[in-house]
C-alpha cells in the first residue's frame, strides 16, 4: 500500500482508535491532522509524533461546530495543500436507561457522532469534488462506525441510534460522491483494547463477560482497526465504496456465549 505524502484529517484522534490511526498514517508517510478538542492531550502527541519524523499538526475542533470544521478544512489546506483522505472518528457515549435518557444527552451523542461526521464529511468532499473536476486524483473518506450500528445495548440507546445512522450516511455519501471517484466506508469495531475498554474491564469478572461474546477470545487492538483504515485509504480497496467492514473477533456472527477458558 503507497500512502506516502498524501494528506489526512482524523478527527477524535487524541487518544484511542483515532490515535492509533493517526500512528499508522504517520508510519505510512501520510501527512496528518491530528484533530480533538482535547487541546493538551492532542497537541502532546503531535509533538511527539513530529519529534519522530512525522509530519503531524495539532488543530482544534469540536466537529459538531460548523465554523470549527471550516477551520479545520481551511487550517489542513494551508499546511498540506490539500486533503486525500478524512477519518472521522470523533465520538462519544452516554450510559441511562431508556426511560430514564434525557433530551439534552440524547442530542449532545448524535451531535458529535452523527452530525459531526456529516458536517466535516461535506466540507471535506466538497474540496475532493473541486480537485476531482479540475483533474485531481480523488479521495478515500472513512467513517468510524460500531458493532452497535447493528446490535444494541439497552443503556445506550443514543450512541446505537448514532451508529445505525452512520451506516446510512455512509452509504449516501459513498452513492453521491462515486460520480467523482471518491469512496466512501466505514468500519464497525467490536471490543477494542482502548484506555476506555480497559477501564471497564477491570476485573476478571467483565473481562470474562465481555470475552464470552468473543470467538477469537480477545479484545482487539487499536493498531488492527487502523490497519483497516490504511486499507480503505489506499488504492488496494480502490473498487470498495458504501461498505461497513466490522472488526470484531466473529461478535456479530455468534448466536450463543462461547466458554472462556480459565
Amino acid at each position: 500500500m503507497t500512502l506516502k505524502d498524501k494528506a489526512a484529517i482524523v478527527t477524535g484522534s487524541a487518544n484511542g482508535i483515532g490515535l492509533a490511526i493517526v500512528e499508522r498514517f504517520a508510519r505510512d508517510g501520510v501527512k496528518v491532522i491530528l484533530s480533538d478538542i482535547n487541546e493538551a492531550k492532542g497537541a502532546a502527541e503531535a509533538k511527539r509524533l513530529a519529534a519522530e519524523g512525522a509530519t503531524v499538526r495539532f488543530v482544534r475542533a469540536d466537529v459538531g461546530s460548523a465554523a470549527d470544521v471550516a477551520a479545520l478544512v481551511a487550517e489542513t489546506e494551508d499546511a498540506f495543500g490539500a486533503i486525500d483522505i478524512l477519518v472521522n472518528n470523533a465520538g462519544i457515549t452516554h450510559a441511562a436507561d431508556f426511560l430514564e435518557l434525557k433530551e439534552a444527552d440524547f442530542d449532545r451523542v448524535l451531535r458529535i457522532n452523527l452530525k459531526g461526521s456529516f458536517l466535516v464529511g461535506q466540507a471535506v468532499a466538497r474540496k475532493m469534488v473541486a480537485r476531482a473536476k479540475e483533474g485531481g486524483k480523488p479521495g478515500s473518506i472513512i467513517n468510524l462506525s460500531s458493532v452497535n450500528a447493528e446490535m444494541t445495548i439497552p443503556n445506550q440507546t443514543a450512541y446505537n441510534v448514532s451508529k445505525g445512522g452512520m451506516g446510512q450516511l455512509t452509504r449516501n455519501m459513498a452513492i453521491a460522491l462515486a460520480p467523482w471517484g471518491i469512496r466512501v466506508n466505514a468500519i464497525g469495531p467490536g471490543s477494542i483494547a482502548t484506555e476506555l475498554l480497559k477501564s471497564v474491564a477491570n476485573d476478571e469478572t467483565a473481562r470474562r463477560i465481555l470475552l464470552s461474546r468473543t470467538p477469537l477470545l480477545r479484545f482487539g487492538e487499536p493498531a488492527e482497526v487502523a490497519a483497516i483504515a490504511a486499507f480503505l485509504a489506499s488504492d488496494e480497496s480502490s473498487y470498495i465504496t458504501g461498505e461497513t467492514i466490522f472488526c470484531d473477533g466473529g461478535r456479530r456472527a455468534l448466536n450463543y456465549v462461547v466458554k472462556v477458558p480459565e
